[in-house]
C-alpha cells in the first residue's frame, strides 16, 4: 500500500515526533525546522506520523495499489 501525504505546513511547529516516529523515515526537518516528505516511494502507509502530530499537521490518503 502505498499513501499520499499531505503536510500543512502552517500547523507544523516542528518539534519532530512524526520524523521520529516514521518506521521507513520518510520524514525529516527542512532548514527552517519544519516536517518535509523526502523519501515519498518509502512510505507503507502506517499512519504514524498523522497519528502522533500534536498540530494535526500532518494527513496520509493510503492508495491501494493495482
Amino acid at each position: 500500500m502505498k499513501a499520499e501525504i499531505t503536510i500543512k505546513t502552517a500547523r507544523c511547529k516542528g518539534c519532530g515526533i512524526c520524523v521520529e516516529f516514521c518506521p521507513k523515515k520518510v520524514l525529516d526537518l527542512d532548514t527552517l525546522g519544519r516536517v518535509q516528505v523526502v523519501k515519498a516511494d518509502d512510505c507503507i502507509a502506517c499512519g504514524q506520523c498523522e497519528m502522533r502530530c500534536p498540530d494535526y499537521a500532518i494527513f496520509v490518503d493510503k492508495k491501494v495499489q493495482a
